[in-house]
Parts: structure tokens; C-alpha cells; sequence
């Protein structure tokens, strides 16, 4: 039976794959590998050089393929899962057409591939529509939020304070009940912006363990403006951006035990 790994490689930085990644690339026969626009194109090279260094076994077969891109003519839930059912569909045409039935996939997820990730939706998908029989494991990863605070010097949570991670579409609704800190991911908006609260500090950072990390904070009130440039100048010039934050409130003298 074909066997799929699911390997968390880390938010950018090569130095984020773990012991136990390298040991799954290097027992994989087959690596498949997204391509499609500026953001595919430099983060399968970084596939590739995340590869290269650290594959010292068989060298696998690559096999590349375009992810297509998610329409917005639909509403938000029923978009992702059509976008989800097209790329499920090209899973199971790759694995029929590309991979024998004794042999190893390997997909290299960026950062974790629990956290804000879909493949493990999509395998799903492919396993249900019962066309290719395969088993799979995973491979945990260091996140972006992870790389955020390390880079802030920062722990993700206060004391007895609970953390929650949304996106920025959520927050751009309103700020979550019953929180004071939220780690914001795949905010296309500027969520950020539409934050009132004159107190909030923001934690920002572009890039994450790449070569062209960016990293800003303070009020949010002072340096919002200032995020929303650098962030406008950075999307220019590299013709995509992954960003993620973490805001915080003051704490109320009972949200917290210290």
C-alpha cells in the first residue's frame, strides 16, 4: 500500500526541521510539491534547498503540480470546500498516475500540518472518495506563531490567560469574546485596523524565518500605520506576503492568577 508522510518543515528557516523530519524525508521515494504564482514558486524552492541539505539517502523523485486558486465567486465555507475537492482530485490523480503501490510520498508542509493547514482535510478527502488506497502519518513542525514570539522574545500566553487563534477575517468582524490575547494568521485585510482599543500592543512579523523576516511592535494605536506600510512596500516588491501577529489587551486584575 502506498504511504503518505505529512512532514511539518518549519516556518522558513531550514534550521526549524526537526530530527524527526529529516528522518521521514530521507525514507521517502516520492516528493510532491505545489508550484503556482510568486508565493508557491519561492516556497518550493525552499522545499528544494530544505531538500537538498538534509536528504542523504535515495534521492527521491519530484513531482510538481499547481495548486488552483480558491474562487471567490461563492460563499466563504462552501469556496474552500470546492477548492479542497480540486486539489483532493489532483492528490489522487498524482498518486495513481506517479506513485507506485510500495512506495513513499512525502509533502512537505509549511510549518505544522495542524495548525492552519489543509492537508490532512484534503487527504481525507482523497481517502473517502476511495479511488487510491494509502496510509499516513505525521510529522509535527515549528510554526509561524512559534518563529513570531521566539523572534518578540515573547511567550504566547500570560499567566492563567487564555490564547485564541483566529483569523484575520474573524477579528476584522470583532475581537473574540471573553480573550485578551489573539494570534492572528491568514489575514488578508488588515484586520488589525479596525482594533479600537487604545491600549492593544501588537506583535507583527512578516516572512517568518525567511531570509526577508520582518518584524514590528508596539501600541497599536502608535504603529499600526506604520505596520500597514511596511507591509504594503513588502507585498510590492516580493509580489506576495505571510504575515501573522499576536494582539493584547491589558489584563484585568481577575483574568489573570498572578
Amino acid at each position: 500500500m502506498r504511504r503518505i508522510r505529512v512532514i511539518g518543515i518549519g516556518a522558513g528557516n531550514p534550521e526549524h526541521v526537526t530530527i524527526q523530519a529529516v528522518n521521514a524525508l530521507n525514507s521517502c521515494d516520492v516528493l510532491f510539491v505545489p508550484t503556482k504564482g510568486a508565493e508557491k514558486e519561492f516556497l518550493a524552492q525552499l522545499r528544494h534547498d530544505i531538500c537538498d541539505r538534509f536528504i542523504t539517502a535515495r534521492q527521491p523523485r519530484y513531482v510538481h503540480f499547481s495548486v488552483p486558486t480558491r474562487s471567490t465567486q461563492s460563499g466563504y465555507e462552501q469556496s474552500v470546500g470546492e477548492w479542497h475537492s480540486a486539489i483532493a482530485a489532483i492528490y489522487e490523480d498524482l498518486l495513481a498516475g506517479q506513485v507506485e503501490e510500495d512506495e513513499t510520498v512525502g509533502l512537505l508542509v509549511w510549518g505544522d500540518p495542524m495548525l492552519f493547514d489543509s492537508t490532512l482535510r484534503i487527504l481525507e478527502h482523497v481517502r473517502a472518495n476511495g479511488r487510491v488506497a494509502f496510509d499516513y502519518d505525521v510529522i509535527p513542525g515549528i510554526t509561524s506563531l512559534q518563529a513570531l514570539c521566539a523572534g518578540h522574545k515573547i511567550p504566547l500566553n500570560r499567566i492563567g490567560m487564555p490564547v485564541e487563534i483566529t483569523t484575520g477575517r474573524r477579528l476584522a468582524e470583532s475581537w473574540p469574546d471573553n480573550v485578551d490575547d489573539v494570534a492572528v494568521m491568514l489575514d488578508g485585510r488588515r484586520a488589525y485596523e479596525t482594533v479600537n482599543d487604545p491600549e492593544a500592543v501588537i506583535y507583527w512579523g512578516a516572512y517568518l524565518g525567511t531570509p526577508m523576516e520582518i518584524r514590528l511592535d508596539g501600541r497599536l494605536a502608535d504603529i499600526g500605520a506604520e505596520i500597514s506600510r511596511v507591509r504594503a512596500e513588502a507585498r510590492a516588491k516580493h509580489g506576495w506576503i505571510m504575515d501573522t501577529y499576536l494582539l493584547r489587551r491589558p489584563a484585568k486584575e481577575s483574568d489573570s492568577d498572578q
